[in-house]
């Protein structure tokens, strides 16, 4: 097992929904730590930079206006195996496809965009974490 620290996004329908402290519990029920957590209104340079993969397609001033109809919390989680067991936790990227235990299949959009409105956000590999931790997390604020 691999000692690691994830980024987590908690998107607006987490934060409009007063999931945040629900769904932290898990995250800290499961064994990992928190290392920072911050709020935060995210820019729209920002978002450009972790959309980079989408910011080209039609979609993505939808994800632009999703992402800024309420500030974020930006969480840095550590934990053995954390990435991996993250997402396992979250369940698929689609809400409906989610199964009923997992974050996302317990709290994601069913009726809509299930895949953005699908509660958090979690890097996909150790490159992507380090990567999202710097885009979030500022020197000093991961402890």
């Amino acid at each position: 097992m691999a000692l690691e620290t994830t980024l987590i996004l908690f998107k607006p329908d987490a934060v409009a929904k007063n999931l945040v402290g629900t769904v932290l519990s898990r995250y800290e029920q499961a064994g990992f730590k928190v290392r920072g957590l911050k709020m935060m209104k995210l820019s729209d340079e920002i978002l450009a930079e972790h959309y980079s993969h989408i910011a080209d397609k039609p979609f993505f001033p939808d994800v632009r206006g999703f992402m800024q109809e309420t500030p974020v919390i930006a969480l840095a989680l550590e934990g053995d195996d954390v990435i991996s067991k993250v997402r396992d936790l979250l369940g698929p990227t689609d809400s409906k496809a989610a199964a009923a235990g997992t974050i996302r299949g317990d709290f994601g959009d069913k009726e809509g965009d299930a895949k953005m409105r699908n509660v958090c956000h979690a890097s996909d590999s150790p490159e992507a974490a380090e990567a999202e931790l710097k885009r979030f997390f500022g020197e000093g604020e991961i402890f």
